[in-house]
């Protein structure tokens, strides 16, 4: 029989009874725990740390050709590779102002031009992530009024060329409107006094018009001028101290054109007629800090960046010049760009070019390997030895034979 002292304290049903209430607290606290285990935040990857700005040319194939052609002057400008975020080269040749003797310098400021078109669908594409708009919004939810031609058009339709809205050169009176300056007002009246090339979405067709329209639709859903946000969203995010609106005022480098007299300034650029389909300048390692974001998830969900890069031009569109065609994504192209070089090489690239007003410029990204080109000339007549330097640079970071000229 079990016998308890006097002293011993409480009567053993009560030290059990209060064992089995401990008990059940400690396994209801231990089932609370498991159920309502706290959600780590989700940490992004750090964005890619900038790499010194210095002289780099571990590609010595492409430095002979530069060498050359930078010496003669059948090229001026700057270019860079890159494979991850590391830098196989990085130089300038030529001058940023030939009346002042100025020579380029690696963080030299360049008119992007069309390059800019990436920026503008990346806004939208942003402002979709942020549950502002969608990509299949009608256009007239947004800008009113609205012409009963556009009531089928969508931003989709804009981003991917597909609108059927005329573009300004193909308009009559390009001629002057190319040298006025132009409100976002203006442009967007203008834009509405025109009938629609095609049923929107039945064919592609490059359309600045259809982009300045895109860059209406940002101010609209953000509540800020285009360019402040871009700067707010992306430029400063991202440290791309030297990227912006082409006021100028912005120190960009003179852009040249080959006329009669030689290379020929081109002071006057009015990129307020194109303020958000070309208007933006920036710098070899901007660029390159705006791919390693763009491509590498810094910048869209994973959605939207697929959103950005797929085909999105109607199944019937023709080849190009008996070749196969490039994919039309938002602001960017993917094709296979090797195949137009001799010798040839077939690894799909993401790719836009630009030109305007005195520059010629290409950036290039080949997925895959990871490799980022950029290419940023001051000369408006330049445009075979941008993509050439293009693809030789994208060849020799891929180890693919070496091209010495374009196809023909």
């Amino acid at each position: 029989m079990f016998n308890v002292p006097r002293r011993a304290g409480n009567h053993p049903r009560l030290t059990f009874g209060a064992l089995a209430v401990l008990f059940a607290v400690a396994a209801a606290l231990i089932a609370w725990a498991t159920v309502h285990k706290p959600t780590l935040a989700v940490v992004p990857d750090p964005l890619p740390q900038r790499p010194p700005v210095e002289v780099v040319e571990n590609l010595p194939q492409l430095k002979e050709q530069l060498d050359r052609w930078g010496g003669s002057g059948q090229f001026t400008g700057g270019v860079l590779v890159a494979k991850g975020d590391t830098v196989l080269y990085r130089q300038v040749h030529g001058f940023a102002d030939r009346s002042l003797g100025k020579p380029l310098e690696l963080n030299s400021r360049f008119r992007l031009a069309s390059v800019s078109k990436q920026f503008t669908a990346a806004a939208i594409l942003k402002l979709q992530d942020d549950g502002k708009l969608s990509v299949w919004d009608p256009l007239c939810k947004w800008i009113q009024p609205c012409p009963p031609a556009w009531e089928r058009i969508t931003l989709h339709h804009l981003l991917s060329h597909t609108s059927g809205v005329p573009d300004l050169m193909a308009r009559p009176g390009w001629g002057l409107r190319r040298v006025t300056p132009a409100t976002v007002e203006e442009l967007t009246a203008d834009s509405m006094k025109y009938g629609l090339q095609f049923e929107p979405g039945t064919k592609v067709r490059y359309d600045n018009a259809g982009y300045n329209l895109l860059g209406v639709v940002v101010e609209k859903a953000s509540g800020q001028p285009l360019h402040d946000y871009l700067r707010t969203a992306f430029f400063e995010p991202l440290g791309m101290k030297d990227t912006g609106y082409d006021d100028g005022m912005s120190d960009v480098v003179m852009g040249y054109a080959n006329l009669a007299g030689g290379p020929t300034p081109q002071p006057d650029a009015n990129v307020s007629i194109i303020f958000a389909a070309g208007a933006l300048y920036s710098t070899l390692d901007d660029m390159l800090a705006w791919e390693r974001a763009l491509h590498g998830g810094h910048v869209l969900t994973p959605h939207s960046y697929g959103q950005m890069i797929a085909d999105h031009a109607p199944d019937d569109t023709p080849n190009e010049r008996g070749k196969p065609r490039r994919l039309w994504g938002y602001g960017i192209y993917q094709k296979e760009l090797g195949r137009q070089v001799r010798p040839d090489f077939t690894d799909n690239q993401i790719w836009h070019t630009g030109s305007w007003s005195g520059f010629r410029n290409m950036v290039t990204y080949q997925p895959d390997a990871d490799v980022t080109v950029v290419v940023l000339s001051n000369n408006y007549h330049q445009r075979e030895a941008v993509f050439l330097l293009s693809q030789q640079g994208m060849a020799e970071a891929l180890g693919r034979p070496f091209p010495t000229a374009m196809a023909r």
